[in-house]
């Protein structure tokens, strides 16, 4: 019987079914979540300030789940998460770092969001010039571990895996290169986080509704024409 190779198919197989049933339902609320969005924007003048807020935390609180979950299945497989099969082609497209770029945050604001005062557009400047610069900062720490990848002793050593000192080699090569992908991944995700939170700290409650509505009907339609071209 043949096995598979280091022994982790078997897990990676478990991760992938467990995440994307995880994934099956938090789709299904946050679609619930788009309609209450659009609901209460559609009526925000007739809400309380508190039921406003009440909401967008609601909303963070959902993709801060999401991230989570992702985070956990890293721990166990990081490169699962690098090429997630639990998404199309067409949604894997769009990933940086496994995930949105932060900077996606400014086009949706941008394209829903028509009433910033002056001093909105000064700090939105703000936090996307630091956004910017510290997507760059991920994107080629990235890129050097990539680069990594097809160096010694990585290459060297599989070429030969000749003996149990060589095999020793490539794990230890791979460990250090897993390691490195969590942490890469991990500052991905915090900025993601950080720049949606501070994005919101800027925004009035009405804005981050129509900021959060389009964000969330971007993730849906993205989602909906991949699932269209992969049949």
């Amino acid at each position: 019987m043949s096995k598979s190779p280091r022994g982790t198919g078997g897990r990676s197989n478990t991760n992938v079914r467990a995440f994307e049933d995880f994934l099956q339902g938090w789709f299904v609320r946050q679609e619930h979540y788009l309609e209450e969005l659009r609901s209460t924007l559609a009526n925000s003048h007739e809400s309380k300030e508190e039921d406003l807020q009440d909401l967008i935390a609601r909303v963070l609180a959902h993709y801060q789940e999401y991230y989570e979950e992702k985070s956990r299945i890293a721990n166990h497989d990081v490169f699962l998460v690098f090429c997630p099969p639990w998404y199309s082609p067409f949604e894997r497209s769009f990933l940086w770092i496994a995930g949105a770029k932060p900077g996606l945050a400014f086009s949706l604001v941008g394209s829903s969001v028509e009433d910033l005062s002056e001093d909105q557009v000064e700090r939105i400047e703000r936090l996307k010039a630091e956004t910017r610069a510290d997507e760059k900062e991920l994107g080629d720490e990235l890129a050097r571990i990539q680069e990594s990848v097809a160096a010694p002793p990585i290459l060297e050593v599989a070429r030969r895996m000749a003996g149990e000192r060589e095999c020793a080699e490539v794990d230890s090569a791979m460990e250090t290169l897993k390691m490195e992908m969590e942490v890469v991944l991990a500052n991905a995700d915090m900025l993601r986080t950080r720049t949606a939170e501070r994005v919101a700290e800027i925004l009035t409650p009405v804005q981050n509704l129509k900021f959060l509505t389009a964000l969330t009907e971007f993730q849906m339609k993205v989602r909906i024409v991949g699932s269209l071209l992969s049949r």
